[in-house]
């Protein structure tokens, strides 16, 4: 999610700022701002090849991703950020549906592209007569609604018929892929966007998967070019696709963890919508809790968009320790 008021999108994540402004050195921070699973994947050592050779297309990736995600197709590219400034100018010109409160590229993507931009009511059962393409996120982020693959697929169908697509975000599914649509990307006009970031914890390695039919997977290969996904990152990713024990236990332990933060905030009296990685309450007093966490070193994420209620985002601590310092806190500032 990101704020574009000012002209300029404005993501979470930004520690440094927020050190500098606390004036609390970086290392005293627990970084509570992201829906990044804090105890990612443990990357086996990098091969030499991997930082020295040009990466490869034929070195198994793309396959791997299609059978992880039980997909037919799968394009990697270099964070699922470089899909969502490029698929818009594949896409025929017209009305796209996006959700009010969601990841804030989407919507300024799309205009660039000559798209005009009408709200999305993930609600509704049919949609808009307008609308020539929505994008949704499932789940989204940070509000942590889900839509099911019945209402997605319905909307599918009727954007098929006008020509148009349906592109889903599951940057965060991987955790309970339930309702993923990886399986119907076949399909011509659905378009469904992986990250490796926030499941595994490896979002600094900007990779990320497009599974879509293979017409629009060439035309978006060719306005990417070559080599955007680079070595070490397709080292990291492989290797953590493979790792089925690992992914039985991280879900295992997020969906818990997940639970556990969800009762922490419920119990001091917030309203609370949540999925695994995260916890999202929308609250009057979203602002002035940031700002008394991060006077004791933990940083949220805060939502203040115009004629929208302030509201609070808080991904998971990783340790004990930091569990216990975050219910300290918490319990100071709701005093």
């Amino acid at each position: 999610m990101a704020d574009t008021r000012s002209g300029r999108i404005r993501h979470g994540g930004n520690l440094r700022k927020a050190a500098h402004r606390f004036e609390i050195p970086l290392e005293d921070w627990l970084d509570l701002s992201t829906g990044i699973n804090p105890l990612g994947y443990p990357v086996p050592s990098v091969p030499p090849d991997a930082w020295r050779r040009l990466p490869e297309d034929d070195d198994g990736l793309a396959a791997c991703a299609a059978r992880y995600y039980g997909a037919e197709r799968v394009l990697p590219v270099a964070g699922s950020q470089a899909a969502i400034r490029a698929l818009p100018v594949l896409l025929t010109r017209g009305v796209a549906a996006v959700a009010p409160l969601t990841y804030g590229e989407y919507a300024p993507a799309f205009r660039r592209a000559g798209h005009r931009i009408v709200t999305l009511d993930v609600n509704a059962q049919d949609l808009a007569s307008e609308v020539g393409h929505v994008i949704v996120a499932n789940p989204n982020n940070p509000t942590a609604e889900h839509v099911s693959r019945d209402t997605l697929l319905r909307w599918h169908a009727q954007l098929t018929k006008r020509g148009g697509t349906l592109v889903v975000d599951e940057a965060f599914a991987d955790v309970d892929p339930s309702a993923s649509l990886a399986d119907e990307t076949a399909r011509k006009g659905l378009v469904v966007l992986r990250s490796v970031g926030k499941f595994f914890g490896l979002a600094g390695i900007r990779a990320g998967l497009v599974l879509a039919a293979p017409a629009l997977l060439h035309a978006l290969a060719d306005m990417l070019g070559a080599w955007t996904v680079g070595g070490p990152a397709r080292h990291a990713v492989l290797a953590a696709f493979a790792d089925e024990t690992w992914q039985r236990e991280t879900r295992e332990r997020l969906h818990g963890d997940g639970s556990r933060l969800n009762a922490l905030l419920a119990a001091r009296g917030f309203e609370v919508h949540s999925m695994p990685l995260f916890s999202w309450m929308p609250t009057p007093r979203a602002e002035s809790l940031q700002h008394a966490l991060a006077e004791r070193g933990i940083w949220t994420r805060l939502f203040d968009l115009p004629d929208m209620t302030t509201s609070l985002r808080i991904g998971l601590p990783g340790t004990e320790g930091q569990w216990a310092r975050f219910e300290r806190a918490l319990a100071e500032v709701c005093a």
